[in-house]
């Protein structure tokens, strides 16, 4: 049976809360770190019930991106709701959601898939180092663009400067961290970067972006956390759950201000060493 302490739970929560918006990938670190430790830690983090709990982590981290940019999103909802297609909110909304449709498109179509390979080490630490690539990739391939607009809101500058065709390219890119160790956000301001976006603008679309694609994928699944499977392990999941939450707070308290000024390459050297590390104990010890 599926047993979840509450150090485990205290952890895993905070693991998930503080990489969900760190661009080195929440779900390879839920992977590779307990595999790192061994033990009981491994063993829970390759059942199917695992799965489950780090969908419950994700949604608590889908609460907290939405209390840190309530304002920016009850105006995107005013916006449709009131139906003022000439409002800001109204075009960030059709955005979104050109930004969101390609990776919920190949996340139902490719379930399964997914699902086979996210409990394992190796190909979460060979993705990781692929994302570590991409992130120092990006900020060669982008070094003299610059990384803040003056003058513009966040929302004005995702209005004005990202495209119907940019929104789609990102969304197309995000669909990659659907792998365990591809970072959804690191990924999402890469694209968005090498698609012309500011630094700046990526992470502010990235930032909103983030929200309707953990919530989607957390309801989707939300349902099975029900069915029993994990029934004694409830209590320490609320825990894990509200870590999770306050993690992800301070995660993207730190972050907003990061990508203002600074750049993606000491998250990619964080994701070669640790990917490359990794793919050496998994590949060669097992």
């Amino acid at each position: 049976m599926f047993h979840f302490t509450y150090l485990q739970a205290v952890v895993s929560g905070f693991i998930q809360g503080i990489t969900e918006l760190f661009p080195v990938s929440s779900l390879g670190h839920s992977v590779l770190i307990p595999a790192w430790l061994g033990g009981s830690w491994r063993a829970y983090s390759q059942t199917p019930q695992y799965l489950l709990v780090a969908i419950a982590l994700h949604l608590a981290s889908a609460a907290a991106l939405f209390i840190v940019f309530a304002p920016r999103w009850i105006a995107i909802l005013r916006s449709v709701l009131l139906w003022k297609k000439d409002e800001i909110g109204f075009r960030i909304f059709l955005l979104l959601l050109l930004g969101t449709l390609p990776v919920a498109i190949i996340g139902l179509l490719f379930n399964n898939f997914f699902q086979k390979n996210f409990e394992k080490p190796l190909a979460a630490a060979i993705f990781l180092t692929i994302n570590g690539f991409i992130l120092f990739g990006t900020e060669k391939l982008t070094s003299r663009r610059h990384s803040h607009i003056e003058g513009l809101s966040e929302d004005a500058a995702i209005a004005s400067r990202v495209s119907p065709g940019q929104a789609l390219a990102i969304g197309v890119g995000q669909s990659a961290a659907l792998f365990a160790g591809i970072s959804r956000f690191g990924v999402t301001v890469s694209f968005g970067m090498l698609r012309g976006l500011s630094r700046s603008v990526a992470a502010d679309f990235a930032f909103l972006l983030s929200f309707p694609v953990i919530l989607g994928a957390s309801i989707f699944k939300l349902p099975k956390l029900f069915h029993g499977s994990i029934s004694g392990s409830y209590g320490p999941l609320a825990v894990g759950t509200i870590v999770s939450f306050f993690a992800t707070m301070l995660s993207v308290t730190i972050l907003v201000k990061w990508f203002k000024t600074r750049t993606l390459k000491p998250f990619a050297l964080y994701c070669l060493a640790f990917g490359l590390l990794s793919i050496i104990k998994f590949g060669l010890f097992g």
